[in-house]
């Protein structure tokens, strides 16, 4: 099941002259734990639920900060940045939604795309 929510709206059931505005948004993943079996039919779930709105997504296992005068390795850690996905939504709000309902992550930050 899905939440009503997360579907993406039909474009043509709106009164003529009112065109979905639709952007896309960066929702950054933060923290992880290893999840259980039921963690993971969680995000599975949410996953298929948000797919009419899903662009992209991926996750980071390793990875390097650059400053001017030294690098440091990144490790995949609680804190760190473990995942990003990226969907097409009417508005921040919206999106805030979305990410709301994602489980297992400790926190999430979303962005507007520019382009």
């Amino acid at each position: 099941m899905t939440p009503d929510h997360l579907h993406r709206q039909d474009v043509t059931a709106r009164p003529l002259g009112q065109e979905l505005s639709v952007k896309s948004y960066l929702i950054l993943h933060y923290g992880f734990e290893k999840p259980t079996a039921e963690d993971m039919a969680q995000w599975n779930q949410w996953f298929e639920a948000i797919a009419p709105h899903q662009l992209d997504r991926g996750g980071f296992r390793s990875g390097r900060e650059i400053f001017p005068t030294a690098t440091k390795d990144l490790s995949f850690a609680q804190g760190s940045i473990t995942g990003y996905t990226i969907i097409q939504a009417e508005n921040l709000d919206e999106t805030e939604a979305i990410a709301k309902e994602c489980p297992i992550v400790i926190s999430t930050r979303v962005y507007e795309i520019s382009k």
